[in-house]
């Protein structure tokens, strides 16, 4: 699943976000790209849960890309 993420500016951003991620329970992997603003994760992990991570984090996730 591919998210939008509003806020990611340097490599600082790459790591809280992936951290974040990362610490869901079913989230397996997290792929971060600060060029389009958005994170690619394998596992599964519903909408809010993924808002509430990335908002804990200081970030604003915009939306689903992809799923």
């Amino acid at each position: 699943m591919t998210v939008r993420i509003d806020g990611m500016h340097c490599a600082h951003c790459i790591s809280a976000v992936t951290q974040a991620l990362m610490e869901i329970e079913g989230v397996t992997s997290v792929t971060v790209d600060l060029d389009k603003g958005t994170a690619q994760f394998d596992g599964w992990a519903d909408e809010a849960r993924l808002r509430e991570a990335t908002l804990d984090a200081g970030f604003d996730l915009i939306g689903v890309v992809n799923g």
